[in-house]
C-alpha cells in the first residue's frame, strides 16, 4: 500500500470516529406521570470529539413549557445509555423563565464512555428558595422570632421561605410587637425590615456594668434609688447606675376622701 493510501484510510478512518452514525431524535415528556409539564426533542446525537474511550457528544435540545404557568427555574439530569441499555454518560440541563406554551432551544453536551443509543430524564430536586432579610427594632435588642421559633435578638439578619411570615418581637419593659411579611417569587434578597416596639411598660435603669433592670422607680435619695421589681422594692446604690428612663404615667385617680365636696 501506498504512502498516499495509507494517510487516505486514516483520514477516513478519523472521519468516522468525528461523525459516525446518527443516534435517533427522542422526545421525553416530564414527568412521566400525570399532565405533562414540559416536552423535550434531543435531536440526533453528534460526536464531537474523542480520546480514548471517552467521547463528546452534542444535542439540538429543545424544551416545550405545556403547562398553564411560567415555569422559573427546572433543573433536569440527561442520563446517556447504549445499546444495551448500560449508562455511559450524563449531562446536566436546565431551563428558566419560560411562559406557557414557549419553546426554548439550546444544545446538549455530553461526555460518555462509549456511542448513546437512547437517553432518559429526571428532575433535579432543587432546595427551596430563600430570602435573606435584616430584621431591626428600635430600640435594638428585642428578641426576635420568626414563625415562633427564637431566632435571636435585633439586629439580625434571617432567612426565610416564600411566603407569608410572622416576626414577634419582645422586650423587657415594652410592649410585645408582631409584624406580618410576606415574600413572593418576584422578590429578592437584601431588604430590611426595622420594627418599632410599643411604648415601654416600666422605667429602665441602665447599669454601669451593662445590665439593665426594669421596674417602677419609687425614689431617689442621697445614694440609693429604690426599684419596684416583681412588686418587690430593690435598693441600688446609684454609683452603680448610668442612666434613668422614666416613661410617662399617669397621676393616679384621687381617692373619695379626696375629692371637693358638692356644693
Amino acid at each position: 500500500m501506498s504512502s498516499r493510501s495509507r494517510i487516505l484510510l486514516s483520514l477516513f478512518a478519523l472521519a468516522l470516529s468525528v461523525c459516525p452514525a446518527e443516534t435517533p431524535q427522542q422526545v421525553i415528556s416530564w414527568p412521566e406521570t400525570g399532565d405533562p409539564v414540559v416536552r423535550f426533542t434531543f435531536s440526533k446525537c453528534k460526536e464531537m470529539g474523542a480520546m480514548g474511550n471517552q467521547h463528546t457528544y452534542v444535542t439540538d435540545t429543545t424544551a416545550e413549557n405545556l403547562s398553564a404557568s411560567l415555569i422559573r427555574d427546572r433543573r433536569f439530569t440527561v442520563y446517556v445509555f447504549d445499546k444495551k441499555q448500560v449508562r455511559i454518560g450524563e449531562a446536566g440541563i436546565s431551563i428558566t423563565n419560560v411562559g406557557v406554551g414557549q419553546t426554548v432551544k439550546f444544545q446538549t453536551m455530553m461526555q460518555t464512555s462509549g456511542v448513546p443509543a437512547t437517553l432518559s430524564l429526571v428532575a433535579v430536586k432543587m432546595e427551596p428558595r430563600t430570602i435573606s432579610l435584616t430584621v431591626n427594632s428600635v430600640p435594638q435588642g428585642a428578641a426576635l422570632k420568626v414563625d415562633g421559633d427564637d431566632a435571636g435578638t435585633t439586629p439580625k439578619m434571617i432567612k426565610v421561605g416564600l411566603g407569608k411570615h410572622l416576626l414577634t418581637f419582645s422586650k423587657d419593659g415594652f410592649n410585645t410587637g408582631r409584624f406580618p411579611v410576606e415574600f413572593g417569587p418576584d422578590d429578592v434578597s437584601g431588604g430590611s425590615v426595622s420594627y418599632e416596639l410599643g411604648t415601654a411598660q416600666f422605667d429602665t435603669i441602665q447599669m454601669r456594668d451593662g445590665t439593665v433592670l426594669v421596674g417602677d422607680l419609687d425614689s431617689v435619695a442621697g445614694m440609693e434609688v429604690v426599684v419596684r421589681m416583681g412588686g418587690i422594692l430593690q435598693h441600688i446604690d446609684r454609683n452603680k447606675i448610668k442612666s434613668i428612663l422614666l416613661v410617662q404615667r399617669l397621676p393616679p385617680d384621687p381617692q373619695p376622701s379626696q375629692l371637693p365636696s358638692p356644693q
